[in-house]
């Protein structure tokens, strides 16, 4: 059967949506999860597409005949949600019908194992490679399908550990607005923000199976309502949420839209304050990242592309944080997972501490400044891989003027130069393109690598 779990779960088309593909994943993972416990129970979530109830409700019943149990949330849930459930209940993994922040034409299936972070490759190879039509055993030996609250558990947890280790989750006298994008965090984001004292203006907080006709990304160019309501003094700062609400972007009334790679620092920074711990980053994050654990005492784990292999990190070195730079972030001690939800909380209690523009103007003072951009270039997915590998012989001494000091092969060819600026060839999971990244202290210097990035590159396609 043609599905593929890629960088984050199975996503596709709406048309190729199908039950019988939906009931082979749930099939999959029940006999994935019986392998590993005598009497599993499973976590089935859903955002709010048209359809994503539904396919959840499948998969409820999918797993039940092969004498699972399920659990499944009385509305459309954050994905860290979910995944946090499975923790705290101690089951053995949850399914999350969502596309994220794809159209709504999409639709998909993400699969957390029971230690609440990302499934890694040798799960989901296994998945692929042991789908099947379900083959119901006796109704005497059915499991059973519970509903229930995952919310309300959520947000008592995430309230008490914004609290710990020292750090404050007191956001009174902060205005906060809330961009839900029409998505899951509606109800569960603003709702943990107003009962830590911030006074929430909420926006796209109806459920919209459409997403308002666009993608829910909080992207800068999607935010752009929620930015004039700070830039123009209706609240402090904003904070808004993908479709699963696993992933968070934030502005400012200073700055607008705050580069994910700037807002990475600043949570590392204020988690910095009351604890220790390394810091994980996939190969296109900052470099601004390492500059403040070094005046820290502490170390860096770069990773490839793709959160799995960030919490895989985050879990070999007990990082205090890891993300990437579209803005996924996990926090040790919660999840090993993406969390938008908890992060935007955390963003708003250090902006309470200390106004988010004020802590990015400090660090840029003490850390420098940098600028980081990307371009894909047209590639058929077939010619990947002889790219990269003619590539691999013909790396050249320097980069637009400046001498290469070493080359990285985590994900791609990651080049970095002797000022301190990179670049970085890899190819896309998901389109036929090649991805070329470049990251220095100027846009006009950016602009240069990537050219010749892509120059490098073009030849060999």
């Amino acid at each position: 059967m043609d599905i593929e779990f890629g960088t984050d779960g199975w996503r596709t088309t709406v048309e190729e949506f199908t039950t019988p593909r939906i009931r082979a994943v749930g099939q999959a993972v029940a006999d994935y999860v019986q392998e590993g416990s005598a009497d599993p129970a499973v976590a089935v979530g859903y955002d709010p597409r048209e359809g994503s109830r539904d396919a959840a409700e499948e998969l409820c019943r999918v797993l039940c005949v092969n004498g699972v149990d399920a659990h499944i949330p009385d509305r459309d849930t954050p994905t860290p949600v979910v995944a946090w459930t499975v923790l705290d209940r101690e089951l053995d993994g949850a399914l999350q019908v969502t596309a994220s922040h794809n159209p709504p034409e999409y639709n998909g299936i993400k699969f957390v194992p029971e230690d609440g972070a990302p499934a890694m490759p040798g799960v989901t190879d296994w998945l692929a490679e042991n789908l099947r039509s379900p083959d119901p055993l006796p109704e005497s030996e059915w499991g059973r399908v519970r509903e229930s609250d995952f919310v309300e558990p959520y947000l008592d947890h995430a309230l008490a550990f914004a609290g710990e280790a020292g750090r404050s989750a007191d956001c009174s006298g902060v205005t906060v607005a809330h961009d839900a994008m029409h998505g899951s965090g509606r109800g569960v984001t603003d709702e943990l923000l107003a009962r830590a004292g911030a006074e929430v203006l909420r926006l796209r907080n109806d459920a919209d199976p459409e997403f308002g006709g666009s993608p829910p990304e909080p992207s800068a160019a999607r935010l752009r309502d929620l930015e004039t309501r700070v830039t123009e003094g209706d609240a402090d700062l904003g904070v808004a949420n993908d479709g699963d609400s696993d992933r968070i972007g934030v502005v400012t009334p200073e700055r607008g839209y705050v580069d994910p790679n700037w807002l990475f620092v600043a949570l590392y920074d204020y988690l910095l304050e009351t604890d220790d711990g390394d810091a994980v980053r996939t190969v296109s994050t900052t470099f601004l990242v390492d500059r403040v654990a070094e005046a820290h005492g502490q170390s860096v784990q770069e990773t490839p592309v793709g959160f799995k292999w960030v919490a895989e990190a985050m879990g070999e070195y007990d990082a205090l944080v890891g993300g990437e730079e579209s803005g996924g972030f996990g926090v040790r001690g919660h999840l090993r997972n993406k969390d938008g939800v908890l992060v935007a909380l955390l963003v708003a209690a250090a902006h309470a501490e200390e106004s988010l523009d004020d802590r990015l103007d400090r660090l840029r003072a003490e850390h420098g400044d940098i600028v980081q951009d990307r371009i894909s270039v047209d590639c058929p997915d077939e010619r990947k891989t002889a790219v990269l590998d003619e590539l691999d012989g013909s790396i050249p001494d320097s980069v637009a003027g400046t001498a290469v000091e070493s080359v990285g092969t985590a994900d791609g060819f990651k080049l970095v130069l002797e000022d301190g600026s990179w670049l970085l060839v890899r190819p896309s999971g998901t389109e036929p393109k090649l991805r070329v990244y470049a990251e220095a202290g100027d846009r006009g210097r950016v602009e240069e690598l990537l050219e010749s990035g892509a120059e490098l590159v073009r030849p060999l396609i």
